[in-house]
Parts: structure tokens; C-alpha cells; sequence
């Protein structure tokens, strides 16, 4: 059997994998109305108030941020795409708030000890190596107050590990066509998409991995990074359960 290695996705893939082909499809995945129950999920289990001051992390075309800066939070948002922070602040501009869009790696914040709340919001953790990976975690922990709180929404490796692989999901909109092809690299503990994208007469074809941890393995990273407390839930805030498709944890500085 071959050797498992602790692969990493470059940035030039990540760009090319969030780019306006993800945009197109973006209301097709996430409804409005799941990005509303989402930002409100989010909104009670940060604890936010009117004034708190959030972080979102692979913050996309701020379906969830502009969400939040309209319930009252003072919201900024990191991206690596600059494709999808355009999308993000044209939102921002019709909905009349007021965020913060900075192009950036969040594994080197710019900031310090300014947040109440640091968020990763569906599936935007595990893109690097587990050395870059933790580099995020302690880079959030930096940026968060004394008291602050990181949440992080990622798939649940064990729910995904009962279906067999691979898995595919198909998308249309408008004439446009997505194609997701799902693995678990199960010696690397990542899972892959290669996506296809047939638009306008032209196919795009783009590449994603990302590493899928278990929550004993967040516990072990997020103490290391500096929080004291760390809390499991399901998708949404609920219980969670070996069942739950989603892993949702929640740590305390």
C-alpha cells in the first residue's frame, strides 16, 4: 500500500476553484432562505449582540456576513478570491451596510486582539496541511479579545465515510451545468472535488481537497491554539450526533 502524505491545495487553486462560476451557481446551493437560518444560527451561537465585532473567515460573496452587519454585528469578512469580495461588496452596497472586505491568507491575519467572534462557515477549514491548518486556528485566536469565541462549520467525517465514493452532484441553472465528483482520500483524511463546469460553451474544470478532522483532533488544536473551552454540535446548532452531517464546533478563549 502506497504512503499516506499530508497534502495541501495551493492558492492558485483555491482562486481558481472560488471563482464566478461559483457565484452562478451560489443561490442554487444556498437558497436566501437557508442563508437567513443560517445567519441566525450563527447570530445565537456566537452569542452576538447589536455592536459585537465578527470575523468571517473564506468569507465568499457574503451570503452570511452582509447577513449579520443587517442584524446590527460589525462585520468583517477575509477572502482569497478577489472575484467573489467584488460580489461581496456590491451585496453590501444594495443591502446599506457597512463591512469590511479584506483580500487575504487566512493563515496571516492583520489584526490583533479586535474581535468578539471569529467565524468558518460551511466547509471553509482544512484547505492547507495540518501545520497551516493549525496556523489558521492560532491566527484567529490572536485576533479574537480575551473572552472571544471561534466556530468553525465543517462536514462530519463520519457520516460521510458510510456512503460509497465517489459521489456525484449535478447542478443546473439557467443553462449552466455543475458537476461535483466527491472522494475520500481516506489515507490523508481529505476529501476531493473535481468539479466540471459547462457554461456559455465553455467547460472549466477545477479542483478542491480539504482535510476532515474529528472533533477529538479540534479539541487537541484549538487548546494548543490558546482556547480553554470547546463545544460540539450538529448542523445548525443542533445536538450532535455520529448521524449529523454536519460538525459544528464552538471554542472559548
Amino acid at each position: 500500500m502506497g504512503q499516506a502524505t499530508n497534502s495541501s491545495i495551493s492558492i492558485p487553486e483555491i482562486q481558481s476553484y472560488f471563482s464566478e462560476d461559483y457565484i452562478y451557481f451560489g443561490d442554487v446551493i444556498n437558497s436566501p432562505e437557508t442563508n437567513d437560518r443560517q445567519a441566525e444560527a450563527i447570530w445565537k451561537l456566537l452569542s452576538l449582540s447589536q455592536g459585537s465585532s465578527v470575523l468571517e473567515l473564506g468569507c465568499g460573496y457574503g451570503r452570511i456576513t452582509n447577513r449579520l452587519a443587517e442584524k446590527g454585528a460589525r462585520v468583517s469578512g477575509l477572502d482569497l478570491s478577489p472575484a467573489l469580495l467584488k460580489k461581496a461588496e456590491g451585496d453590501a452596497t444594495e443591502r446599506g451596510v457597512d463591512v469590511e472586505y479584506v483580500l487575504g491568507d487566512m493563515r496571516s491575519l492583520p489584526w490583533r486582539e479586535r474581535f468578539d467572534a471569529v467565524f468558518l462557515w460551511y466547509t471553509t477549514f482544512g484547505y492547507f496541511d495540518d501545520a497551516d491548518n493549525e496556523k489558521v486556528l492560532r491566527e484567529a485566536a490572536f485576533s479574537l479579545r480575551k473572552g472571544g469565541c471561534l466556530l468553525i462549520d465543517h462536514i462530519n467525517r463520519f457520516a460521510v465515510l458510510r456512503h460509497k465514493s465517489p459521489i456525484y452532484y449535478v447542478v443546473e441553472h439557467n443553462g449552466g451545468l455543475r458537476i461535483d465528483k466527491m472522494n475520500n482520500d481516506v489515507l490523508n483524511d481529505r476529501r476531493t472535488c473535481e468539479r466540471i463546469v459547462v457554461r456559455n460553451g465553455c467547460v472549466r474544470r477545477t479542483h478542491l481537497s480539504f482535510r476532515q478532522y474529528g472533533f477529538s483532533e479540534y479539541v487537541r488544536m484549538l487548546r494548543s491554539a490558546g482556547f480553554e473551552t470547546v463545544e460540539a454540535y450538529g448542523q445548525e446548532g443542533e445536538a450532535f450526533t455520529p448521524d449529523s452531517s454536519r460538525l459544528v464546533v464552538l471554542a472559548h478563549k
